[in-house]
């Protein structure tokens, strides 16, 4: 297959660089939409249920829209002072009767206070704020309001606002390109499959499934509740897509409704925002104090959301952490997130399915109008449903960390009984169907260790079930097809952290860093991918994702450092996080730009060690009857029946007459060795010449061919080497004196008993013949 032109990536490269480079907007400007209590009080004296208020420098002008409440009688002081990353970089000291446009709180009374105004700053004033306040992309400062007491000077209240410049890394186009790239991969791996080119499929499915698991544990560490730094914050929700969070404005409706129909009561976070302060959490407090408020935290939210859902309305400030704050950010309702996850899951596994149908469907009529040729995509159109079943057991796996999270922290949320009852469902159905195949695998290999000494002989020349559970092992080396258990059960322990301990963070984050921890030594050890490269592209991998959640740990503020020490490391943490992406995203670009366009893509990649090209070939290319000789030299014909998969088109159940298939996902020719033949179990083996035209004339026969060599001489009991002094068998069949040759060049079944084949010889051990 062959395309005009590259312009796809690299259009797709270009949109994000210029989403990340056009950070900058046209009107500079400085705001802030929520206030919250920094006061030491058990009852704050000032509060404010709406808090929106922007600062523009082009004019010098501060606008503000305020609903506040207030139980403070007297006159104040306002102290203001601004921070950015830990360092205070502005502050001042105002005086309400002094200033006329806020005489209006002069002296302060109890009730509601709306503000409604704008004040202009002196450029003096305006000239302290450093210039990278208004362009450094997510902004991590904040602005602190002391009450103080006109006369004593002691501290009444203090509320704190989140400040933001409009400039952030979370881009709807870096999303969208992340996620096209990760499909058009997998797309192009499909491709080549279908093309013959079995290694190059096999290696960029099984990087872009890492891309992809990469991308998802950035989702995850998103999802936590630890308040990290805005710019890591940001740079993890461009990943979110992967988790199934993605705004839709019709699905969202549909998720209201059905919520509601089965006796839920909706949230209304998103549409009361503009009558509603609403706080992203996004700083981390001290260790102690985050100790002593953390747990209150977590009451009053679960608090707050019920009486969201049971009014419609909330008089207090809505703080959003973890998985809400993902949704809330996401412009997704709370209520809202796991069906809105469930439902993009869903949607996806249907699409796919259809598309692959439909692809079925034009090659058999492209084919039939002389578009395609006959034998163009032939594997795939005669064994489409196997090769649906594999993609659908993949799409399992690829999803279940989404899946595994999303319905988890649905039974700690609750949002209806019914949520609750798909929830359990969904969890239960795929963790079952993963283990089941799982466990599918683990019995064909040690049937293949038993009866070849090497489990790749099973694992890759049934083509049935290579294609149907090939999912889980072919991107590992054939001795550690196990190592699919070591992988779902740390995507299961990290989704357990995530939903079960939302209001946790440093216990979450401790359990991330252990799990972490010992995944990388075990990868880093072991090395259970297919060859180096692939074992390359992992490890690396498992040391990124080991590092994120070491930084995760900084952001908890457990170790008490300066916050400008954790406002660095956010930034640090999004800037490696960008460029080890964008290289593993450019390798996955190069390897499959170089697969549509080379002629002959494997030569690239280096045989691999298990020799599993040479299994997915005895089956593949079993043209001639030099072939089935072959086949039948390795011991090919003498496979019985087996109870290793209950599909009745794969000859390890025994029902080996059906059309065979290929081995990264797409089905074979059929094969003409005897091994795909049904074998009764006691029968013993056939030669696949027939016996009515011998392949080796008798001794009366005239010969034609070369003179005889003198290292063998032909008797009517079979060939005896004069040289070694052993009897050969006339056939290149399984030696044995069930059939012999007589005189006449005719079979003679002296004796039908079935011996066991000889050993085997240097040449064949390693390979999987020596049984």
């Amino acid at each position: 297959m062959r395309f005009s032109s590259v312009s796809s990536p690299a259009a797709l490269l270009s949109t994000a660089a210029l989403s990340l480079l056009s950070l900058v907007s046209a009107t500079r400007q400085i705001s802030s939409n929520s206030l919250l209590d920094c006061s030491n009080n058990a009852s704050p004296g000032f509060t404010a249920t709406l808090f929106d208020v922007v600062f523009t420098p082009d004019d010098d002008t501060l606008t503000y829209n305020i609903n506040a409440d207030s139980t403070i009688t007297g006159n104040v002081t306002f102290q203001i002072q601004a921070e950015a990353y830990g360092i205070t970089v502005f502050n001042k000291t105002i005086n309400p009767c002094q200033d006329a446009d806020l005489v209006a709180l002069c002296p302060l009374n109890p009730g509601q206070i709306p503000i409604n105004s704008s004040s202009v700053f002196s450029q003096s004033v305006v000239s302290q704020i450093p210039w990278i306040a208004y362009t450094f992309p997510d902004l991590d400062g904040t602005i602190k309001v002391y009450l103080l007491n006109t006369t004593t000077g002691a501290e009444i209240a203090c509320v704190q606002a989140n400040l933001s410049n409009g400039q952030t890394v979370d881009q709807a186009a870096v999303s969208w390109v992340l996620a096209v790239i990760a499909g058009l991969a997998l797309v192009v791996s499909a491709i080549t499959s279908g093309l013959g080119h079995s290694n190059t499929a096999a290696h960029i499915a099984a990087n872009t499934l890492s891309l992809f698991g990469f991308f998802q544990a950035q989702a995850m560490i998103g999802m936590t509740g630890v308040h990290m730094p805005p710019m890591a914050e940001a740079w993890t929700q461009n990943f979110q897509w992967s988790m199934g969070i993605v705004s839709i404005g019709f699905m969202q409706s549909v998720c209201t409704w059905y919520q509601m129909a089965t006796g839920g009561t909706p949230s209304t976070v998103l549409t009361d925002a503009d009558t509603q302060s609403v706080n992203v959490q996004k700083r981390s407090l001290g260790f102690a104090e985050k100790l002593a408020r953390r747990g209150l935290d977590a009451f009053d939210y679960v608090e707050k959301r019920a009486a969201t859902d049971a009014t419609g309305s909330s008089s207090s400030v809505i703080d959003v952490y973890g998985i809400d704050r993902v949704g809330f950010r996401s412009n997704v309702e709370p209520t809202n997130i796991f069906l809105t996850g469930l439902g993009f899951f869903v949607a996806f596994v249907v699409i796919v399915a259809v598309c692959v149908a439909l692809f079925k469907g034009f090659c058999e009529l492209a084919v039939k109008a002389g578009w395609l040729k006959s034998d163009r995509f032939e594997d795939f159109r005669n064994g489409w449903k196997i090769v649906l079943k594999g993609i659908l057991f993949r799409l399992i796996l690829i999803g279940y960390p989404q899946m595994a999270i999303l319905c988890l922290w649905e039974l700690t949320v609750r949002d209806s009984a019914a949520e609750v009852v798909l929830a359990l469902f969904y969890f239960v159905a795929m963790s079952l169907a993963l283990l089941w195949a799982a466990l599918k695998v683990v019995r064909i290999a040690r049937r293949s260790v038993q009866l070849h000494s090497n489990p790749a002989y099973i694992l890759y020349s049934d083509p049935a079930a290579l294609n149907k559970w090939g999912f889980l092992y072919v991107q590992f080396r054939a001795t550690a097809y196990y190592f699919i258990f070591p992988v779902l059960l740390y995507i299961l322990l990290k989704a357990i952290f995530v939903a079960f301990a939302q209001s946790a963070p440093i216990p979450q984050t401790i359990g991330f860093v252990i799990i972490e921890a010992v995944f990388l030594i075990a990868v880093s050890i072991l090395r259970p991918w297919m060859d180096k490269k692939t074992n390359t592209f992992n490890i690396a991998i498992a040391v990124i994702n080991f590092i994120n959640v070491i930084f995760l740990l900084m952001f908890t503020g457990v170790f008490n450092q300066p916050y400008i020490v954790t406002g660095i490391m956010g930034v640090i943490f999004s800037f490696y996080n960008a460029v080890f992406s964008l290289v593993l995203i450019l390798m996955v670009i190069v390897t499959s730009v170089i697969a549509i366009f080379s002629k002959n893509p494997d030569t690239r990649y280096q045989p691999m060690r298990d020799d599993r090209g040479s299994f997915i070939k005895s089956q593949n290319n079993l043209n001639t009857e030099l072939d089935a000789l072959g086949a039948t030299a390795r011991g090919d014909m003498r496979m019985k029946a087996r109870d290793l998969d209950d599909d009745s088109d794969s000859f390890s159940s025994g029902s080996m007459g059906r059309q065979q298939y290929d081995a990264s996902g797409i089905p074979l020719p059929p094969s003409t060795s005897a091994s795909a033949r049904n074998v009764p179990q006691y029968e013993p083996p056939h030669s696949p010449i027939d016996p009515s035209q011998p392949f080796i004339p008798s001794a009366g026969a005239p010969r034609h061919g070369p003179p005889s060599t003198g290292y063998s001489d032909y008797s009517g009991n079979g060939y005896t080497d004069n040289g070694y002094g052993g009897a050969r068998n006339g056939s290149p069949a399984p030696r044995g004196n069930y059939a012999q040759y007589n005189g006449s060049g005719n079979l003679s079944n002296q004796d039908t008993s079935y011996r066991p084949q000889a050993n085997a010889g240097p040449w064949q051990r390693g390979a999987g013949y020596d049984h």
